[in-house]
């Protein structure tokens, strides 16, 4: 039996049209309480299908300067969970090059 269970909580207020309005997330175990998010990415992995389940959500008022930010802090952080999950230092490093180039084509790292 489990000695401590942990919640995360994800409530989205929807317009007439089904788009996410607002975005907001309580984690209490990380002291998060109902906080508010412009974007939320979930991948679950299925492993009787052996696939990956995901739901992207983001506000309407998400700013696409943001956004671009947001998938460029996404894909560098997979890269590094990529490396502890799998010690496979070589293909994180390419996935790092490519975080490098994305940032590079978007104009990311402007002063």
């Amino acid at each position: 039996m489990a000695k401590h269970t942990s919640e995360i909580k994800i409530n989205i207020d929807l317009d007439e049209n089904k788009v996410p309005e607002k975005l907001k997330w309580s984690a209490p175990d990380g002291g998060v309480t109902n906080e508010e998010a412009k974007a939320i990415f979930l991948n679950v992995w299925d492993h009787n299908n052996r696939e990956s389940l995901r739901i992207d959500l983001w506000t309407k008022d998400m700013p696409l300067d943001d956004m671009k930010i947001f998938f460029h802090q996404t894909l560098s952080a997979m890269a590094e969970t990529f490396e502890r999950a799998t010690s496979d230092e070589k293909m994180s490093a390419t996935m790092r090059d490519f975080c490098d180039y994305f940032a590079e084509k978007l104009e990311l790292n402007k002063d």
